[in-house]
């Protein structure tokens, strides 16, 4: 046993001698005098965590002893001066590490002039992630949620406004670690309601471990929401005004309490906008010709509130409270003429005049209640328990006129009204467990998930002044589902230079449909369209890290993922988007699984270049089919499988006064399925997305920002084949009083490039699509901090309703 001691001592001392290095250095003050007893800590770089502290001797030196690979920095601290960190260094290779002297200044007497300023970099790029920190963009100012998605590299808005990453199509779209429970125009209505002043950051996180929920083949979008870090009491206020058609404002105030114990926090803002948009619809079906040209205008006003309180019982344990909610209500109205010929001859048989007007309400409110607790020795509890409640009602109005080929002679007409609310409910508890073991960490953790949601829809037939409820078109529709989870995760860093990460987790699936409508045989008869599924999938996540060169890193990573149907997706009822065309969900809609693996080399910290490869079986699509001989409906199928390959280069880069990111997105995707005669898929495009964005430091307070993307022809739901896309913003930030005031100013979309075409070919059915919206605008915002300055890191709160959050459907939001 001794011998054995013997050689692992020899062993851990030989590898201790190969892979750990002594830091040396020299503390002054600012007329070149050494200063002793001076307090020197070396921090990660990555988290800026305490590895060791030092103190300077009588000759102001300091040593930091056995330190392994990796990068770090210094910070510095002395009586009577300011606190001075070094820039980011690096240990690798042998020999000692000798950094530069460290000059420390005397601090101001009054400490509450003594402010600390950090300001990120416009994007990081990470193994697992890139994150846009949009607070520090100008040409985020104005902007919603959506468009920021719209602009971010690697992510595509198609004509639906439906959000893809990567080439593939099932992203989970989080809002500060808590999904929205919000697919379809339902979602892109919320995001529209989400603006840049209240965004932190966006995080694309495509490789996810098993921590995370398995929902989001693509992977997940985070938009993290500002949060105050400091103590003492502050905040801050915002307004911004757009105009391009139509004026926009916006507005908010932050609050934040903060001390030892408590932290005491709230937020609201609001929205005032109008945009206007446009769409072109041309379809051939059969021996028929409908030539659609549409104008449509959004009204949105929106509230969004945060507010809670985190109480620190001691320095292991916290638990807090929080409620944040929006309130939205959005009218569309949509203008829309459809010219009808015969297609042999091009004559005209009539015009179709339909003047649309919707009326919808979007009110979401959570509650979480959280637990937190760590130690000194690595073991880390958190316990969230959630409750959401979602309450969207639509009011419908539908006019349809049919005119003689002049325009002039009304030869008949249907009107319609829609009414369909739908309440949801979503319970969650979760618990997530990390600890110290065999030099690594291991994390695992459960959770319970059960959503309900309440679906009606009533169709009404409109005469003169009365209306009538149309039996055969109206239903009511309930879905219940229950997802109990659990994983188990484990990573660890080798002093070899290999870092692995393994995780499993476990997804039981319960799920229960019911519509409720009525069929016409001899006189209206109830029936009820149930279905019920029940399933358990695993889903494995590995990587391995090949880091012992810090400046050529390699990462491999293999990971399953699953995508469950969107709730109104499987209602089986119609949805009328006009004469033509109708909505509807599919009871036989199964959840899509993906398998990705990717391997990712990071250069000298800063050129990333990622390439993937994923597999998915029964791909979401939306297919625009045929009925009734001159009808389309739109609805989601199931395609046999997509196959897709991509390859992803960023690189950002710095020189004194002057900034770039840039991003390159490159994908084959290949679409294909067998729906029966005359109705197969077989889709594949070499797609590329580019994007950039420059800063200019023109002076001390000035900043100037030019930024861009393109995206290649692509296709949209595995059957449409979209044009290219692209468009230019560039905007200037000024700060003031002492940097508390920050003012900017931009114009999007400079050249009004942005505008989408799209081709389909299926079932016999040829359209083609054109359109836009609002997009070239003048934005203005103004910033003003106040209160407490002293920086204390923020606690970040991941809330426990994270997959189910994001599968509410819409009721319509196709072609209308």
């Amino acid at each position: 046993m001794k011998k054995i001691l013997s050689i692992l001592s020899a062993f851990i001392l030989l590898s201790l001698t190969t892979f750990a290095q002594n830091i040396k250095g020299v503390v002054k003050d600012a007329d070149g005098k050494t200063l002793s007893n001076a307090s020197v800590s070396l921090l990660n770089a990555k988290d800026s965590s305490i590895v060791k502290i030092a103190v300077t001797n009588t000759a102001g030196q300091y040593q930091f002893q056995n330190i392994k690979e990796g990068k770090y920095l210094t910070n510095t601290t002395f009586v009577g001066y300011a606190a001075s960190y070094s820039p980011v260094f690096e240990v690798a290779g042998g020999g000692d590490v000798n950094l530069a002297a460290i000059s420390l200044v005397k601090a101001n007497n009054d400490l509450k002039d003594v402010v600390v300023t950090a300001r990120k970099p416009i994007v990081e790029v990470k193994a697992d992630k890139t994150i846009l920190n949009v607070e520090n963009t100008i040409n985020a100012t104005g902007n919603d949620a959506l468009e920021l998605l719209r602009k971010s590299p690697g992510v595509v808005v198609d004509k639906d406004e439906n959000i893809s990453l990567a080439g593939k199509n099932g992203v989970q779209v989080y809002i500060d670690g808590k999904p929205s429970p919000l697919t379809g125009s339902d979602l892109a209505n919320y995001l529209k309601t989400l603006q840049s002043s209240q965004i932190e950051s966006i995080e694309l996180i495509t490789n996810p471990s098993a921590k995370y929920e398995a929902a989001g083949n693509a992977g997940i979008i985070n938009i993290r929401l500002k949060k105050n870090k400091s103590f003492g009491t502050n905040g801050s206020v915002n307004a911004g005004y757009n105009i391009g058609i139509y004026p926009k404002y916006n507005g908010g105030i932050s609050i934040n309490h903060r001390n030892k114990k408590v932290n005491l926090f709230g937020s609201y803002n609001y929205n005032d906008s109008k945009n206007e948009g446009f769409m072109n619809l041309y379809r051939i079906q059969l021996d028929t010709v409908f030539d659609q040209h549409s104008k449509m205008r959004f009204d949105n006003k929106s509230h969004n509130f945060k507010a809670g309180v985190d109480y620190f019982i001691n320095s292991r344990n916290t638990v807090g409270v929080m409620v944040n909610g929006n309130l939205g209500d959005i009218n569309v109205s949509n203008k829309s003429n459809t010219i009808i010929s015969y297609e042999p001859t091009g004559d005209v048989n009539k015009i179709l005049k339909a003047d649309n007007s919707s009326s919808m309400k979007r009110d979401n409110v959570n509650a979480n209640l959280n637990y937190h607790f760590a130690d000194t020795s690595g073991h880390e509890l958190n316990v969230d328990a959630d409750y959401g409640y979602y309450d969207i009602k639509s009011d419908q109005f539908q006019p349809n006129y049919y005119y003689d080929p002049s325009g002039s002679v009304l030869q008949n007409q249907y009107i319609y009204n829609m009414i369909a609310p739908t309440k949801i409910d979503i319970y969650s508890v979760k618990a997530d467990y990390e600890q110290n073991f065999l030099k690594g960490k291991l994390g695992y953790g459960a959770k319970f998930s059960y959503v309900k949601s309440a679906n009606d829809f009533e169709r009404y037939n409109v005469y003169s002044d009365d209306k009538f409820l149309d039996t055969l078109r109206s239903n009511d529709f309930n879905y219940k589902e229950n997802v109990n989870a659990a994983y188990v995760n484990y990573n660890r860093q080798f002093k070899n230079g290999i870092m692995i990460q393994a995780g499993l987790r476990a997804e039981n699936t319960n799920s229960k449909g019911i519509s409720d409508g009525y069929n016409w045989n001899g006189g209206y008869q109830p029936y009820d369209s149930s279905f019920k599924r029940n399933y358990t999938d695993l889903f494995p996540s590995a990587a391995i890290t090949f880091n012992k060169n810090p400046k050529n890193q390699w990462s491999l990573a293999y990971s399953r993922r699953i995508d469950r149907p969107a709730y109104q997706d499987l209602n089986p009822f119609e949805f009328k988007l006009d004469e033509y065309t109708y909505q509807k969900g599919n009871t036989q809609l199964r959840p899509q699984y993906t398998n990705s693996i990717s391997l990712t080399n990071t250069l000298w910290y800063r050129l990333t270049t990622k390439l993937t490869y994923s597999h998915v079986n029964d791909v979401f699509s939306q297919i625009i089919d045929t009925a009734d001989k001159s009808k389309a409906f739109i609805t989601k199928k199931n395609l046999a499988d997509q196959d897709l390959v991509s390859l992803n280069i960023s690189m950002p880069f710095q020189y004194k006064w002057y900034s770039v990111f840039a991003n390159v997105n490159s994908y084959y995707s290949h679409y294909k399925a067998n729906f029966g005669t005359g109705r197969n898929i077989d889709l594949d495009v070499f797609a590329v997305n580019v994007y950039a964005q420059q800063t200019f430091k023109v002076a001390k307070a000035t900043t100037i920002e030019v930024s861009g993307f393109y995206t290649s022809p692509s296709i949209w739901q595995g059957t449409f084949k979209s044009g290219a896309l692209w468009s230019v913003d560039g905007g200037i930030q000024q700060t003031f009083f002492k940097g508390k005031a920050t003012a900017k100013a931009s114009v999007t979309d400079i050249f009004q490039t942005l505008r989408w075409t799209g081709k389909s070919n299926f079932a016999g059915q040829y359209l083609k699509v054109k359109g836009g919206n609002e997009s070239r605008q003048l934005r203005l915002s103004f910033t003003y901090r106040f209160g407490s300055n002293q920086v204390k890191a923020a606690r970040q709160r991941k809330t426990g309703a994270e997959d189910e959050s994001k599968r509410v459907g819409t009721q319509g939001g196709g072609l209308n």
